[in-house]
């Protein structure tokens, strides 16, 4: 079945170009290990936004079949007070490769308003295959996991862009292949709780699943600045509709010049 990757992760992905010719060639320039960065996840109910959850993103290096890895987790579940509406408790984890940004490894634990899943999934770079729980899969090249996707995404050099250019990548997700895209859409200035940023902004497209509908309906502002960092998200999910705000950070690679004023 076709479930997207929860509200934690769906945060930030990712065009004419062949997945193979643009993302092939990425070198990580946006950020660090020891990375965290805190988002607040807002519900739009009763006519206002209520805070219904919250999500983090950590990162650290570890070597994987005598590989040096970036080890990102992404964990998100919703406020006890509102688990009767819908409960998430959701973790995420990627392994990709410090030197390509090739998943190498991930593993995933949702449980999404009863819809529970565990899966872990190696990735073969030189056979281009993933061994899942259930079987051996054919991917092509530079394919991505969910979360390794949204670090691979930091790094896409938007200048090369103008509004509206799509930025194509394959991703691997319940023992299928999903060819989407990121929709470039320009850069503004965007007004979060946490303040004022100059900001680029996209729309990917998703896949319908237990929380997002499917299509350009999400919206995304990163930092307009070296770290890229996905600074709102704004979109209707099945129920309502939610946006999710970053409220928090530390050991980012560079300064946030991207911050015009605070809240």
């Amino acid at each position: 079945m076709k479930k997207l990757y929860t509200l934690v992760t769906a945060l930030f992905i990712y065009a004419t170009l062949s997945a193979g010719d643009d993302f092939c060639g990425i070198r990580n320039k946006a950020f660090i290990s020891g990375e965290t960065i805190n988002y607040n996840v807002f519900y739009y109910v009763g006519g206002i936004y209520v805070n219904a959850g919250n999500a983090t993103f950590t990162l650290s290096t570890e070597k994987i079949n005598n590989k040096t890895c970036y080890h990102a987790v992404g964990e998100g579940r919703s406020n006890s007070s509102y688990d009767w509406i819908f409960k998430v408790r959701d973790r995420y984890e990627s392994y990709f490769d410090t030197a390509n940004m090739q998943p190498v490894k991930f593993i995933r634990n949702v449980d999404e308003g009863g819809y529970k899943k565990q899966e872990n999934v190696t990735f073969n770079q030189q056979t281009n295959t993933a061994i899942t729980n259930t079987g051996v899969f054919t991917v092509p090249n530079c394919i991505q996991d969910v979360l390794s996707s949204v670090y691979y995404a930091r790094n896409i050099d938007f200048d090369k862009y103008k509004p509206g250019d799509k930025i194509p990548f394959s991703m691997f997700l319940d023992n299928e292949v999903f060819n989407l895209y990121l929709r470039y859409m320009g850069k503004e200035n965007v007004k979060t709780r946490y303040g004022k940023f100059k900001a680029i902004k996209f729309k990917p497209l998703l896949v319908k699943g237990t929380i997002f509908e499917g299509g350009e309906k999400m919206e995304v502002w990163v930092s307009d600045d070296g770290n890229h960092i996905p600074l709102r998200i704004e979109s209707p999910i099945v129920v309502g509709s939610i946006k999710i705000d970053m409220m928090g950070y530390k050991n980012i690679r560079y300064p946030l010049t991207s911050l015009i004023s605070f809240k």
